[in-house]
This record gives structure tokens, C-alpha cells and sequence, in this order.
């Protein structure tokens, strides 16, 4: 890993996600190494040489958070990385600027794949209007590992429990929901007992890891293969239609709580229409 801790004039910033109107990224980078990380976008923007997943940058930033700005709004943490990243251990920016949103009234939103999270749950507990959403798209460590370096999915479904039991807002991220390989009902039934929100996104394939993920399909996953062919390659949506007919029939039976963000793009477009 090449870390580097650079300089910043805020945390906070601006966002385009649909389901928040701020973002705070403490890194650059992510040591979790997703395969499929859309975030492996920033390179453009950062020059890094170094391969997704190798580098770091450490940011910091000498002014307070401006809770005035982010007021009464919906903000993320984060959008670009992982803010329970392993070197969050050592540096502690993620604790850090939640002892100072513990006296905002923003509505927060928290994104992990790390068990780390449960370190701050003393902070967590203080914050007024907080959610806490882990990834998890498989139940099968080897797939997982495979895909990731982040923690293992036991520690992800034991941090939602203890989440849950400390009256926290819990919510499960099937993101990204692989075809014909993510169980989305053997996920549910793991952890509907301390998850109090689903949601689900579908696996986007674009730039250069599309050739990989597709490469492993064909290595690991052959008789899958000719369908993400047809999903990723012919455009074909019919597998995204049925899927997500399936998960409102079996949600709304179940009485599960969910949202379905398989149409990202689309609720992003919405927005930028309505702030238009």
C-alpha cells in the first residue's frame, strides 16, 4: 500500500447521490480493493499510478466541519471509499468527525463493509438522526473474498446485530446483487431479525474492471457466463426486470422494508431534474 496523507480545506461536499445532499470522504482510495468499485473512477481525477486498492491518501483537514452548512440535510459518510477502512485504525478520522456531528442535526447516513464500526459505537449512540448501512451481496466467504479484502460477512452480520440491539437504524446494502449468484433471500434470512432496511443494486459492469469481473465469471462461473453476456454486453434488462418483480413479491409477503436502487442512473437524473 503507498499511503500518503495530503491536505484538505473541508470534509464536506457536495453530492449527486439521490439519497443525500452531502458527502464526507476521510480518504482517498480504499485498501478494501472491490473489484467492482465503481470509485475507481478517482484515479482520473487523482493521477494515482498505483492500482485500485493499492493507495491511500490520508486526508486532513485543519478547519471544524460546518454544521450550519450541512443542517437538517442528508449526509453521507462516505460515497468514494470506505471510512472504516483498515488504516482508519490509525489514524481515526472517521472518529474524529463524528465527535463532531454528535452536536449536528444532519440526518446521517453511515456505508461500511467493515466490522471496525462497532470501535465508535459510544459516538454512534449520541448521534441524533443516524443510519447505518453494511454491504453485504453474498453469503459465501469464498465469493466474498474473491471480490474484496474487507471484513468477513460473519463480522458484517455481527456488526448489524449489535447495531440493532444498541437502537441504532440498521440497513443492509445487497450491492452490488451479482447475477445468478447473489441469494437475496438467503441474505434476508440471515439477518432480517436485526436489520431494520434493505436495499438492493444491481452490479453495473463499466471501464476496465468490466473485462475482469467478466473474466472471472467465465473462469469461475461458466454456466453463468452466456448471461452476463447477454446482461452486460447485448443490453438485454430482462434479468434486472424479473429480479426485481421477485424481490417486491417476496419483500412485501415478507413484510420486509426495502428500496430498490437498481435504477441508479435514473434517480440521479431525477434529482439533478428537480433541483433544475
Amino acid at each position: 500500500m503507498v499511503v500518503k496523507e495530503i491536505e484538505t480545506k473541508s470534509y464536506i461536499t457536495k453530492s449527486n447521490l439521490p439519497v443525500s445532499d452531502y458527502v464526507i470522504n476521510p480518504y482517498v482510495g480504499c485498501p478494501h480493493g472491490c473489484k467492482y468499485c465503481y470509485a475507481s473512477f478517482m484515479k482520473r481525477f487523482t493521477n494515482h499510478p498505483e492500482p485500485w486498492g493499492e493507495f491511500i491518501d490520508v486526508k486532513r483537514c485543519s478547519s471544524p466541519l460546518n454544521l450550519n452548512l450541512i443542517s437538517k440535510r442528508n449526509v453521507f459518510l462516505s460515497s468514494v471509499t470506505d471510512c472504516y477502512n483498515e488504516f482508519e485504525r490509525k489514524y481515526e478520522l472517521t472518529r474524529s468527525i463524528l465527535k463532531e456531528l454528535v452536536n449536528s442535526d444532519c440526518n446521517l447516513s453511515i456505508a461500511t463493509k467493515s466490522s471496525l464500526i462497532l470501535r465508535d459505537l459510544d459516538l454512534l449512540k449520541q448521534i441524533k438522526n443516524l443510519e447505518v448501512s453494511i454491504s453485504i451481496n453474498t453469503i459465501d466467504e469464498n465469493f466474498k473474498n474473491d471480490m474484496d479484502n474487507a471484513s468477513p460477512i460473519k463480522d458484517r452480520l455481527n456488526a448489524l446485530k449489535v447495531l440493532h440491539k444498541n437502537g441504532i437504524k440498521t440497513i443492509l446494502f445487497m450491492s452490488p446483487i451479482f447475477p445468478y449468484i447473489t441469494d437475496f433471500k438467503a441474505i434476508i434470512e440471515a439477518s432480517k431479525n436485526f436489520v431494520d432496511l434493505y436495499w438492493f443494486e444491481n452490479l453495473n459492469l463499466r471501464g476496465a474492471y468490466k473485462k475482469d469481473i467478466l473474466d472471472y465469471i467465465k473462469d469461475k462461473y461458466p454456466e453463468y457466463y452466456q448471461g452476463y453476456i447477454d446482461i452486460y454486453s447485448k443490453n438485454d434488462n430482462t434479468y434486472w426486470v424479473n429480479l426485481a418483480r421477485e424481490i417486491d413479491d417476496y419483500c412485501i409477503s415478507n413484510n420486509i422494508n426495502y428500496h430498490n436502487y437498481f435504477y441508479h442512473k435514473k434517480l440521479v437524473e431525477e434529482k439533478k431534474r428537480n433541483k433544475s
